[in-house]
């Protein structure tokens, strides 16, 4: 699928996000595959907090004024911010207990939120970011591009 220059930065950590959801759902039940696979995403999902604020604000508030005209930006809003909110409280409380158990993860867990993350970033591919496309102006999409992290952009796409 071919996505617009100034969102393929972040359609680059997406595919690092379901490589990585993709094997951890596959997770067998024993500790070393557990601890592989629980520091991959728990990496991943820290590596991510810029790319979750680029959506989180500059995506959602170009798209804001298509909200009340728009039922599919509207439905498209209310599910990032719902995805976003329950990968980040997943992660946060398989963290604590981890912590406060001093244990690995269940492989349950490991794998609800490699499912969650699969699900999330298969999401916006194929709903959020074709919307952004089509509503976005060029200095929204750009504004994007500019605040992607430079260590994921390409020389040809520079803007």
């Amino acid at each position: 699928m071919k996505r617009a220059n100034q969102l393929q930065p972040l359609s680059r950590q997406h595919h690092l996000g379901l490589h990585i959801a993709r094997h951890a759902k596959e997770c067998f039940d024993n500790p070393q595959e557990i601890a592989e696979h629980w520091q991959a995403l728990s990496s991943y999902m820290s590596d991510m907090r810029n790319h979750f604020k680029v959506e989180d604000n500059l995506l959602v508030d170009g798209l804001h004024p298509y909200r009340s005209t728009q039922p599919e930006v509207a439905s498209v809003l209310d599910k990032l911010d719902t995805q976003h909110k329950l990968l980040h409280k997943l992660t946060a409380d398989i963290q604590a207990s981890t912590e406060t158990e001093a244990s690995l993860p269940t492989v349950a867990q490991v794998r609800e939120l490699a499912n969650m993350l699969y699900d999330h970033v298969r999401f916006e591919e194929r709903e959020l970011f074709p919307i952004a496309e089509q509503c976005l102006t060029v200095e929204q999409l750009n504004a994007i591009y500019k605040a992607s992290p430079d260590d994921i952009k390409h020389l040809d796409e520079q803007r």
